[in-house]
């Protein structure tokens, strides 16, 4: 089905406002809100999710704990639209919180959405290499640590990334 570019504009504008209020209250139910009871999500690290409860639970789950929630934002650098075939294909930045230091990391992926209509999505898509990711979140670790602000959740990720390449 093709949809209107006003329409795509329009969800696609919701979708990040979404994401804006899940950041901001902490509250990921938001998000998964977003999607069709049928829909389908892949994620590098994580797998794939098929459903919205499927996606509930692992984007509360993920977006709750370290790394995730340190990540204040969730900025669009660009997005491009096919409206004759509903997709919305944007890069997002992950900027870490500042670990005391006032050094900023951050890192990037290409999400790739289809929408379903009435505000909805039926697939998402994040696109990254999960080692980029992984040293960047190391790297935010041990400036948080020489800055004394390591949480008690990033420590224990870090113990258990120690012998993790990256």
């Amino acid at each position: 089905m093709a949809w209107t570019r006003d329409e795509l504009e329009a969800a696609f504008e919701n979708y990040q406002k979404t994401v804006v209020q899940a950041t901001q209250t902490g509250d990921w139910n938001v998000f998964a809100e977003q999607f069709t009871e049928d829909a389908t999500y892949l994620e590098h690290a994580f797998g794939s999710f098929a459903g919205r409860e499927e996606i509930r639970r692992w984007v509360t789950r993920t977006m709750t704990a370290f790394p995730g929630n340190r990540m204040p934002e969730f900025p669009v650098s660009w997005y491009v639209i096919d409206e004759d075939r509903g997709w919305v294909i944007c890069e997002v930045q992950n900027p870490m919180e500042d670990p005391g230091d006032g050094t900023e990391h951050g890192a990037a992926n290409i999400t790739i959405l289809h929408y379903a209509g009435d505000n909805l999505w039926s697939h998402e898509e994040d696109a990254y290499n999960p080692m980029n990711f992984l040293s960047m979140a190391k790297k935010w670790c041990r400036h948080a640590e020489k800055s004394g602000n390591l949480p008690d959740d990033a420590k224990v990720w870090l113990e258990k990334m120690a012998n993790v390449p990256g």
